[in-house]
C-alpha cells in the first residue's frame, strides 16, 4: 500500500522547486562574485581554496573549502578573494591561472515556479552557512556536493541535468537541517508542529473540501480560538487566508498544465460556483483565470 505523500513533499511539488548551476570555475587573483538581485535563491559552494563573504551591515566572514552558503531571501551579497575588495577586483571574472592560488567555486540558484506569496521561506535566516569541510558534519549534504562536483568534472552528456537534480535534493536537505535547528516561526516550523501540521496536511491534500475554521481546528485536535492563534503565530497568516492561497496556487497549476474545464477546476479547488472561483482567482492572482490558461497554451 502506498503511503500518502507528506505535506512538505506536496508543498515542494506544487511550488515546483527547480535548481540550476550557474557557474563552476576556478577563480584566481582579485575576484568577486555577486549573483543576488534576480529574485531567486542563490548559493555558492567552495570546492577548494577560500573566499570572503560580504553582506551589508555584517563583518566579512572567511569561507573555506567545503563551505556552502545560500541566501533564502536573495539578500545583497558578495563573495570575494579579499576581506576588503578594491577597485582591482573583477566582478564575476574567474581570472587566469597565472594570477596565483585558485578558489574553485560552484554557484547556482534555487527557484520556484509557483512561489507566489507562499510563506515557505519565512522564518529562514538571511544567510545560511554550512561548514562542510570537517569530516562527519552533515554527511548527506557532503555526499550530494561530492556527487555534484564529480559530475561537473566528468563533463559527460547529461551532467548538468544530473547536477540540477542533485541541487534539488541539496535544498531539501538544507530545509531539513534548518528544521532540526528549531525554527520558531514560518511555514516550515508549522509543518513540524504536532497539531498545526495536521491542519496543513488537510489543506494541502484535500483543498476541494469545504473547510471552515472549525473543521480545520478539529483536524488539528484543537479549540477554534487556540488553533487560529497558533496557526497565525507560526504561518503569519490566518488559516482561511492560507487555505485560499493554496487553492489559488493549485488552480494556477491546473490551468497551466491541464485542459480541465473552468467549473471542474473550481470544484477541485473548493468552489461550488464558477463565478465565485473566477472572482476569487482574479482578486488574489491579479488576472482572470482565462488569462493564466492562455499562458499555458503559448
Amino acid at each position: 500500500m502506498l503511503k500518502n505523500q507528506d505535506s512538505l513533499s506536496e508543498l515542494l511539488r506544487s511550488l515546483k522547486l527547480r535548481a540550476e548551476v550557474y557557474v563552476h570555475a576556478d577563480f584566481c587573483g582579485h575576484w568577486a562574485v555577486d549573483t543576488s538581485g534576480q529574485r531567486r535563491i542563490p548559493f555558492h559552494m567552495l570546492g577548494s581554496g577560500q573566499g570572503w563573504l560580504h553582506i551589508e551591515g555584517c563583518e566579512p566572514r572567511l569561507l573555506r573549502a567545503g563551505d556552502l552558503v545560500l541566501f533564502p531571501h536573495d539578500v545583497k551579497h558578495l563573495v570575494s578573494s579579499e576581506p576588503q575588495p578594491d577597485a582591482e577586483t573583477r566582478l564575476n571574472d574567474p581570472g587566469s591561472e597565472s594570477d596565483g592560488p585558485a578558489t574553485n567555486l560552484l554557484c547556482g540558484f534555487f527557484d520556484f515556479d509557483n512561489l507566489g506569496s507562499s510563506p515557505l521561506l519565512d522564518g529562514l535566516p538571511q544567510v545560511i552557512v554550512l561548514e562542510l569541510g570537517e569530516q562527519g558534519r552533515h554527511p548527506n549534504i557532503r555526499t550530494l556536493i561530492q556527487l555534484m562536483v564529480a559530475e561537473l568534472e566528468l563533463s559527460e552528456p547529461g551532467s548538468y541535468a544530473v547536477v540540477n537534480q542533485l541541487c534539488y535534493l541539496l535544498f531539501i536537505q538544507v530545509l531539513r537541517l534548518q528544521i532540526a535547528k528549531g525554527l520558531e516561526t514560518g511555514l516550515l516550523a508549522a509543518l513540524f508542529d504536532r497539531r498545526i501540521s495536521r491542519a496543513l496536511d488537510a489543506i494541502h491534500t484535500r483543498p476541494e473540501a469545504q473547510w471552515s475554521l472549525m473543521t480545520l481546528a478539529q483536524a488539528a485536535a484543537m479549540g477554534r480560538t487556540s488553533f487560529a492563534e497558533r496557526f497565525h503565530q507560526l504561518v503569519g497568516q490566518t488559516p482561511m487566508k492560507y487555505l485560499t492561497l493554496w487553492r489559488m496556487q493549485r488552480a494556477r497549476e491546473l490551468l497551466l498544465t491541464t485542459e480541465r474545464s473552468m467549473l471542474d477546476i473550481a470544484e477541485a479547488c473548493g468552489y461550488q460556483s464558477e463565478v465565485a472561483f473566477r472572482k476569487a482567482y482574479r482578486s488574489l492572482m491579479g488576472e482572470p483565470p482565462g488569462q493564466t490558461r492562455r499562458q499555458g497554451e503559448g
